[in-house]
């Protein structure tokens, strides 16, 4: 549901999520809630209650385009005060048959149809976008992906980020020599060169553990404390 559907399915329309598209893997429609405005200019908005800078989109606006849609499954409004996109959330939703995605713009949307019609609110980031629609595509991207057919043997899914509660370790391909602009040659990891699977996946592993450890020490604590449970 948008004010915008001419955005999509925008980036989902190319490479794997694409040809998903044209398989019929997963499929999307738009609801354009312009349609459903008020008056001469189809207006969806209006000023805030109390006061305030901006305006609101209209709950009866948004409530029309809505009940056009005749199985809409899993309501989500994309917000920024909702929870965090997670990888399991990702998984959850990804074996959800519909999602119902409602795109907000201005200053968001009227309580009472968030309340009315149980809208779970989700967010991608501590951040402001202009609106929620590039929300929705990333939201979408990271269900389509998991879906039977669509990635193929493109990934291993518990070696990615977060699948193990870890982040992903380095990847290097060829060349395995490789000088730079500057003149300065760069090397891969020797074990990676030497074909022995074990000592390959416990150097994957560390370079994960000590990735994580550095740069996402929320995800380490949970890790870490997990692994310790488990010696015991």
């Amino acid at each position: 549901m948008t004010l915008f559907p001419e955005m999509f399915p925008g980036s989902l329309g190319l490479s794997l999520s694409g040809k998903a598209l044209e398989k019929g893997l997963w499929s999307y429609k738009c609801t354009n809630i312009r349609n459903f405005g008020k008056g001469v200019h189809k207006a969806v908005d209006d000023t805030p209650f109390g006061g305030g800078a901006g305006m609101v989109m209209r709950p009866d606006i948004i409530e029309d385009a809505l009940l056009t849609i005749k199985k809409p499954g899993r309501k989500i409004y994309m917000s920024p005060r909702g929870k965090t996109l997670t990888q399991n959330l990702v998984e959850e939703l990804a074996n959800t048959k519909t999602l119902t995605i409602l795109c907000g713009r201005y200053e968001g949307v009227d309580q009472r149809l968030l309340d009315a019609y149980d809208f779970e609110e989700i967010s991608v980031g501590d951040y402001i976008l202009s609106g929620g629609e590039p929300a929705a595509m990333i939201l979408m991207d990271a269900c389509i992906r998991l879906l039977d057919g669509v990635m193929g043997n493109e990934t291993t899914p518990n070696e990615e980020s977060f699948a193990s509660g870890l982040l992903e370790y380095p990847h290097y391909t060829r060349p395995a020599k490789w000088k730079d602009a500057n003149g300065t040659l760069h090397t891969i990891p020797e074990v990676l060169a030497t074909g022995h699977h074990k000592n390959i996946d416990q150097w994957r592993l560390e370079q994960s553990e000590s990735i994580t450890r550095q740069r996402r020490p929320d995800l380490w604590k949970n890790y870490f404390g997990k692994r310790t449970k488990s010696y015991k």
